[in-house]
């Protein structure tokens, strides 16, 4: 549903240089610190940002072939985005249904209801979960078949993350669908995405379906000595620590197997970039 080949964009100081895919029916994140490309990826990606080179299409086309139908399929949340803070969701309804052929409006009044927004309070008064709430809302209420969602949960509670992507598993239950989502809370990401890019200085530094990541990734722990009699042709990264190494493998059982005593963890997301971005190969 969204492909990106090779395609860069050079600022003073930074450029990204991006390939990934979004395919339809997976929910896919992309991971990173804050500054590693994730909004200039997504913003390139719908053609606010103009690539220097490379390729983007959405639905099989460049941005610029699509159609008015084509753009109501995509719903859109942008980390430095927003609805005005003097409008109502009341205001805001007949704006969203006259820019949506497809606006279902009674759901999207419903749904503003289980998630005890307003209808008559000014948005500016909203807290930051309610606002990320509204705004993904109005994304989904078009019959939007591909999301693009920028940091939707940055600031907001373990309750309101758990609730809006509660939200988005109901929007995936619908087949012919797909999200592409990015956040540096990775851990929000680990039992929602199929597939997981990380992103480091505008580079994917590593690509995987995230049951691999979490099956087959481990982190090993281990003294000089044991590191010197490694075997390291599975290690993709190791780091110098205060007890000896830390390293980084995509081959857990193998090291599991052939060597017993070593601790072996099963790194969470947020280790995993840590190791791919601050360890050494």
């Amino acid at each position: 549903m969204l492909r990106l080949e090779n395609v860069k964009k050079q600022y003073k100081g930074f450029c990204l240089d991006c390939s990934l895919e979004v395919k339809e029916g997976f929910v896919t994140g992309l991971v990173g610190k804050n500054g590693a490309g994730k909004s200039t990826a997504f913003k390139t990606a719908l053609g606010l940002v103009y690539a220097d080179s490379g390729h983007i299409r959405i639905f099989g086309k460049e941005p610029k072939e699509l159609s008015s139908g084509d753009k109501e399929k995509i719903g859109v949340v942008l980390a430095d985005s927003g609805f005005s803070g003097y409008l109502t969701v009341k205001n805001l309804i007949p704006m969203l249904d006259r820019l949506y052929g497809g606006f279902k409006k009674e759901e999207f009044i419903q749904k503003c209801g289980e998630f005890e927004l307003p209808l008559d309070k000014k948005i500016k008064e909203f807290s930051t979960g309610m606002k990320r709430k509204l705004q993904v809302l109005a994304a989904i209420s078009h019959e939007a078949e591909l999301l693009i969602l920028d940091e939707p949960t940055a600031g907001l509670d373990v309750v309101a993350r758990d609730e809006l992507l509660g939200l988005l598993r109901e929007y995936m239950e619908t087949e012919g669908r797909a999200i592409l989502i990015s956040s540096h809370i990775s851990g929000d990401l680990e039992g929602f995405c199929d597939d997981i890019y990380m992103i480091d200085g505008g580079r994917i530094i590593l690509h995987e379906e995230t049951d691999v990541l979490l099956s087959n990734y481990g982190l090993l722990k281990m003294t000089p000595e044991q590191y010197s009699v490694l075997d390291k042709s599975y290690i993709l990264r190791h780091k110098k620590e205060e007890f000896g190494y830390s390293c980084l493998t995509d081959q857990k059982q193998f090291y599991q197997e052939n060597y017993p005593e070593l601790v072996i963890e099963r790194g969470s997301i947020d280790e995993l970039i840590m190791m791919m971005i601050r360890g050494e190969k």
